[in-house]
């Protein structure tokens, strides 16, 4: 007796169609006649929309369907496609690889953007609209060191990093007064609160029908014997 396993049989080729749909492609590619294959190939259609409603939210939805029918046979079925044929090989174009970021952050806690705005700062001409920009630096180089931190941060400290940053381009005053900036602990969540009013509810309701468990015992203790 021989078992039919899914590890004997051919490889699946869009598997969300299933083996089913492949079998019937297959079956399409061995008649005779091109008449019969558009008709079937029509039913096969109809039948892969229905196994996947999902794609009839895509544009082209046919389209699309006919694509998958044209990979299904490994692009040897031969019928009359309303849309233009795929071309074999062009579904298994590798996309381009992305080059990733090699940017060197000098101080990690404050990140990338701050160095952009330091560079942006360095650019302005206008005096009153650059101390303007660098007191905005520094402040939210601060938020962003009590984020990381937890701690307090003492105006110096940044003003010595933002000069450092700017490699000295920029002129900050030691007198400047950065705005105040605490970290707040998060308040407890409500599976805190749920907890502790469903503890309270079962334990009113744990004494109610204690209360009446002994109201009952009693009740029995006293009853009259006939």
């Amino acid at each position: 007796m021989e078992f039919d396993y899914n590890s004997t049989r051919s490889h699946l080729i869009l598997a969300e169609y299933g083996r089913n749909v492949q079998n019937m492609v297959d079956y399409i590619c061995t008649l005779p006649t091109r008449e019969e294959r558009n008709k079937y190939a029509q039913v096969v259609i109809d039948l892969m929309g229905f196994l996947n409603p999902h794609l009839r939210d895509v544009a082209d939805f046919k389209h699309k369907l006919w694509d998958h029918l044209f990979i299904i046979s490994n692009f040897k079925i031969d019928v009359d496609c309303p849309y233009p044929r795929p071309v074999e090989g062009s579904t298994r174009t590798k996309p381009e690889i992305l080059a990733y970021p090699q940017n060197r952050i000098k101080f990690k806690h404050y990140g990338k953007t701050v160095e952009k705005m330091i560079e942006t700062a360095k650019n302005i001409e206008d005096p009153q609209r650059k101390d303007h920009m660098i007191l905005s630096i520094a402040n939210f180089m601060k938020m962003a060191y009590v984020t990381w931190n937890k701690d307090s941060v003492i105006d110096e400290t940044i003003i010595n990093d933002l000069k450092e940053l700017s490699n000295g381009e920029l002129q900050v005053s030691n007198d400047l007064t950065l705005a105040k900036v605490e970290f707040k602990t998060p308040p407890p969540g409500s599976r805190t609160r749920t907890a502790q009013n469903t503890k309270g509810r079962s334990n009113g309701s744990n004494n109610k029908n204690q209360g009446q468990s002994n109201g009952y015992n009693k009740k029995r203790n006293t009853g009259k014997r006939y």
